[in-house]
C-alpha cells in the first residue's frame, strides 16, 4: 500500500466543526492572521489551520464556511472527495489544507494512531532552522543575537539586494545558514526580491554549501549561477508532481509545504517522488500561529528529520532573541500521541 492508501483508508466520522480566528505581529513585520479549523465527532476533536494569507480573506470567508454540512462517515479518502467542490485544489489549497488537516488529525485519534504508527514509519528527533530577514538595513546582529541566547540553531535567511560583502562574510563565519532564499519567484508581496545579478553571485560565493532557493525562474538569473546548479532549491512554484516534473533541471532539493499541495494525496504523492528520485526535501511553514505549526513538524520528524527544516516552533516567529526556547533538534514526545498534533 502506499503511504496515501493507509491513511485515506483510515475510519472517520464528523459530527460539525467550528472555524476560529488566530492574529499574531510575526517577524516579518505584518499582522499574521489564520483560521483554525476544528471537526469532532465520535468523541474527539481534529483541527487543522488555514494559513491563507490575505487577512480580509478569513473574516469574509469564515460565516459561509461554517455553515458547511460536513456530517460525514466513512474513510478519510472519501472525505477529501466531499472537500472537492466545496474547497478545489485550484484556487483554494491553503484553505484546503487547513480541512484536510483536521480531517486526518481527527481520524487518526479515532483509531488512537500517531501518524507515524498508522504510517509503519519512525517519528525521529526534526532538525530545525530558523527563517528571518535581518531587518532595514540589514544587521548580522539578528543572527548572532539567536546564536547567543540558543547556539544549537541554524538559520533560513531571505537575501535582499541590500546585503554587503562584508554582511556575507560574517554570516557565512558563522557556519550555522543553511539555506538562503532569493524569493524570485515571489510578485506583489512584502517580502519581493527583484533578480539582482551582484546579489546573486555574492550569495553563491559566499555561501558554498547552502541551498539556493527560488532564484528568478528566468534564463539570465539561472546561467548567470549556473555553477550553483546542483544547490538550487524549489519552493513556491511546487504544487504538486507535475510541477517538480516541470522544472528547467533535476532540482538541488524541495521545500515541501504541505498548505501548498492542498490535499494529503497531492502532498504524500510529491515526498513519494522526491523519494523514488532520491531527491533531498526540507520542511516549510507559512508562519503558522496554530496546529499547523505541529503539523509541519510531525512531518519533518517521520519524512525527512536531518534536512534543514523551516518548521522552527512558534515563539521563534516573534520577539527578541531569548534564552529557554526550545533547543536543535525538536525533541519527540514519547510515546508519540495520538492524532497529526504533538498534543
Amino acid at each position: 500500500m502506499s503511504d496515501y492508501e493507509r491513511l485515506g483508508s483510515l475510519s472517520l466520522v464528523v459530527e460539525g466543526h467550528r472555524l476560529a480566528p488566530l492574529s499574531q505581529e510575526v517577524s516579518s513585520g505584518f499582522t499574521r492572521v489564520t483560521t483554525v479549523v476544528t471537526f469532532r465527532g465520535a468523541g474527539d476533536e481534529g483541527c487543522g489551520e488555514d494559513v491563507t494569507y490575505d487577512a480580509a480573506t478569513h473574516e469574509t470567508v469564515l460565516p459561509a464556511r461554517s455553515e458547511f454540512d460536513l456530517r460525514y462517515e466513512g474513510d478519510l479518502a472519501g472525505f477529501s472527495a466531499l472537500l472537492e467542490p466545496l474547497l478545489p485544489l485550484e484556487n483554494e489549497a491553503y484553505s484546503r489544507w487547513g480541512f484536510e488537516s483536521a480531517a486526518l488529525d481527527l481520524a487518526l485519534r479515532q483509531n488512537r494512531l500517531s501518524l507515524g504508527a498508522a504510517l509503519g514509519m519512525e517519528e525521529r528527533a526534526t532538525r530545525f532552522v530558523v527563517s528571518t530577514r535581518l531587518g532595514d538595513p540589514p544587521d548580522a546582529r539578528v543572527v548572532l543575537g539567536w546564536l547567543g541566547a540558543t547556539p544549537s540553531l541554524e538559520f533560513k535567511l531571505d537575501a535582499q539586494s541590500s546585503w554587503s560583502p562584508e554582511l556575507c562574510r560574517t554570516l557565512a563565519d558563522t557556519g550555522r545558514v543553511r539555506v538562503v532564499d532569493l524569493k524570485g519567484a515571489y510578485h506583489g508581496t512584502p517580502v519581493d526580491q527583484d533578480f539582482d545579478p551582484a546579489l546573486y553571485r555574492r550569495v553563491v560565493e559566499s555561501f558554498p554549501d547552502v541551498w539556493i532557493e527560488d532564484p528568478a525562474p528566468c534564463d539570465e538569473a539561472l546561467e548567470l549561477i549556473a555553477d550553483a546548479q546542483d544547490r538550487f532549491s524549489w519552493d513556491a512554484p511546487i504544487h504538486s508532481v507535475a510541477d517538480i516534473q516541470a522544472l528547467a533541471t533535476r532540482p538541488g532539493a524541495i521545500n515541501i509545504k504541505p498548505s501548498r499541495f492542498g490535499s494529503l494525496a497531492r502532498l504524500l504523492a510529491a515526498i513519494d517522488f522526491c523519494r523514488a528520485e532520491s531527491i533531498p526535501m526540507y520542511g516549510g511553514g507559512q508562519f503558522e500561529l496554530g496546529p499547523g505549526r505541529d503539523h509541519i513538524q510531525t512531518l519533518a520528524s517521520i519524512f525527512y528529520p536531518d534536512s534543514p527544516n523551516d518548521v522552527a516552533p512558534r515563539d521563534y516567529n516573534h520577539g527578541s532573541p531569548r534564552p529557554g526556547l526550545p533547543a536543535n533538534p525538536l525533541a519527540v514526545p514519547s510515546p508519540p500521541p495520538a492524532g497529526f498534533r504533538r498534543g
